[in-house]
């Protein structure tokens, strides 16, 4: 893919989501184990929606859509979202 971006970058749509910043929820990957800030994976962004991968084996952790108002959200690539509490 050639849009290639840091996991930062799909900060926002994610912020549309979830009521928290997910940029620094630690991820593992179901493809390879490897896990690490969602800030730090590689993301793609363009019309159809926005895509977060492994950047280790290219597994795609998150895919999300908004289309027609509604978010389509497949996280099946991702074996654990570790989220802190902050306080």
């Amino acid at each position: 893919m050639e849009n290639r971006l840091d996991g930062n970058a799909a900060g926002g749509i994610l912020h549309e989501v979830f009521p928290f910043d997910m940029t620094a929820t630690q991820a593992t990957c179901a493809g390879c184990g490897a896990t690490g800030p969602i800030g730090a994976l590689a993301a793609y962004i363009h019309g159809m929606g926005t895509v977060v991968r492994c950047p280790s084996c290219d597994t795609a952790l998150i895919r999300l859509a908004h289309v027609k108002g509604q978010y389509w959200m497949d996280m099946r690539g991702a074996r654990v979202l570790q989220i802190s509490g902050g306080r």
